[in-house]
């Protein structure tokens, strides 16, 4: 088919779209793996996307430069299917931005804990020094947070003599793999009582697993509450701590989740409260405007959690 005017007008502008997009496909990755340091400190599947999205800009950067000066022919249809295809890797690369998480920010200083952190590629696992638990605590983050965002409100339920393993989530979306807590079970033999837990979209996981998985005795909801009914789920023990100034797990929609959970609920209300101040990185956009502390905030979260780990049945 001969190059027509058309489609020689074209092309400039489809050659300079594909430098933007093999541009920003090494730019926006490198920037997240080189400028936030939770991308590395997390679960390696988000490292790993942003190395192959680089590495494919860098491609993508080379096959251009190669074939600078030539002007293919394209039939309309492949005209079409180039444009779709360079609107495919923009909306790729805003997807990348969007996964960048939210980083640990800590809350100021911690008071010394009796408590030892093993940290790997898919978990953070924190146990008392002294003893061994015979009761543990899986806990899902919240949507894009990193899981060392949650140690400063949940070291203290380790330092009273529980294990806590704080989930790495995969791109930071517990949805991703809902069942992930239950390698972490399987890794703690020595713990004979479990309960899960999460934040937010952590804990609308941890809400289905526990459903789906009898052997789990409790259910920590941090600003959170679940998609399908618990109401019939015997043996199941339940806390929902809530902020009354939660801008996106308002207390409206908490109010509604009461008839989803057990009878035997224990709500727990931090006055002053907002869906930020469960774990420790920064304000959140949507979220409300707190009035209280965040550690004290997170201090009152950290005792709630205590107490409903004290009264899990087994162990």
């Amino acid at each position: 088919m001969p190059v027509t005017k058309a489609s020689t007008s074209r092309a400039p502008l489809l050659v300079w779209i594909s430098i933007v997009c093999a541009s920003v496909l090494i730019v926006v990755p490198a920037a997240m793996l080189l400028g936030n340091p939770a991308v590395l400190r997390g679960h390696p599947a988000l490292p790993v996307l942003l190395l192959v999205a680089a590495a494919g800009g860098l491609l993508w950067g080379f096959l251009l430069w190669r074939g600078r000066g030539s002007r293919p022919k394209r039939s309309m249809l492949r005209s079409i299917g180039a444009w779709v295809g360079r609107l495919l890797a923009l909306s790729a690369v805003a997807a990348l931005a969007w996964l960048n998480p939210f980083a640990h920010q800590p809350a100021g200083p911690q008071p010394a804990r009796n408590v030892a952190i093993v940290e790997s590629p898919t978990d953070i696992a924190m146990a008392p020094v002294n003893s061994t638990p015979s009761k543990g605590l899986v806990f899902y983050p919240g949507a894009r947070v990193e899981a060392k965002a949650y140690e400063d409100v949940l070291g203290p339920v380790a330092n009273a003599g529980y294990l806590v393993v704080i989930l790495k989530e995969p791109l930071g979306l517990s949805l991703l793999d809902g069942s992930q807590a239950r390698a972490a079970m399987s890794a703690h033999p020595e713990v004979h009582s479990w309960a899960v837990g999460g934040h937010s979209l952590g804990g609308v996981s941890a809400s289905s697993f526990a459903l789906d998985n009898p052997d789990v005795k409790g259910l920590v909801l941090f600003a959170s509450y679940p998609l399908d009914s618990l109401r019939d789920r015997a043996g199941l023990s339940v806390l929902s701590v809530s902020g009354t100034a939660d801008g996106l797990s308002t207390p409206a929609k908490i109010d509604l989740s009461r008839e989803l959970l057990p009878l035997d609920t224990t709500f727990v209300t931090v006055q002053g409260g907002n869906h930020a101040y469960f774990g420790s990185y920064g304000a959140q956009p949507g979220d409300g405007e707190a009035s209280i502390d965040r550690t004290a905030a997170q201090e009152q979260i950290s005792t709630a959690t205590v107490t409903s780990m004290g009264q899990l049945a087994g162990g």
